[in-house]
């Protein structure tokens, strides 16, 4: 389960709705790929179709999709929005990373 803190939910439904996507019946699509700093990046992007092997999920009225390999790094996942003078973006609070780098897009186990 990855879970949407309200910070962030208000700026993916923001986002989607300026990208042409409805939050009600689109995703967000949370992935892992190699790269970064510290050996594997966090990818989002929104999304319309579900794969046949993508986990789905909804936290905070937002739907988000898996793909299986992505979800074994990701379980227990949050995934925060930091805005402001000093924000970074979205943030994902990972409990499964050893490390990571200092702007927190990249991680190792």
């Amino acid at each position: 389960m990855i879970q949407v803190s309200d910070t962030a939910k208000k700026r993916v439904v923001l986002l989607m709705t300026e990208e042409g996507y409805d939050a009600s019946k689109d995703f967000i699509r949370v992935g892992v790929k190699s790269g970064g700093c510290s050996g594997l990046s966090y990818e989002l992007k929104f999304d319309d179709k579900v794969g046949e092997t993508d986990k789905v999920f909804e936290d905070n009225d937002v739907r988000i999709i898996v793909d299986k390999k992505s979800f074994l790094y990701l379980v227990g996942t949050t995934l925060e929005y930091s805005g402001g003078l000093n924000g970074k973006g979205f943030v994902f609070n990972n409990p499964n990373a050893q490390r990571t780098c200092g702007c927190g897009e990249s991680f190792s186990l």
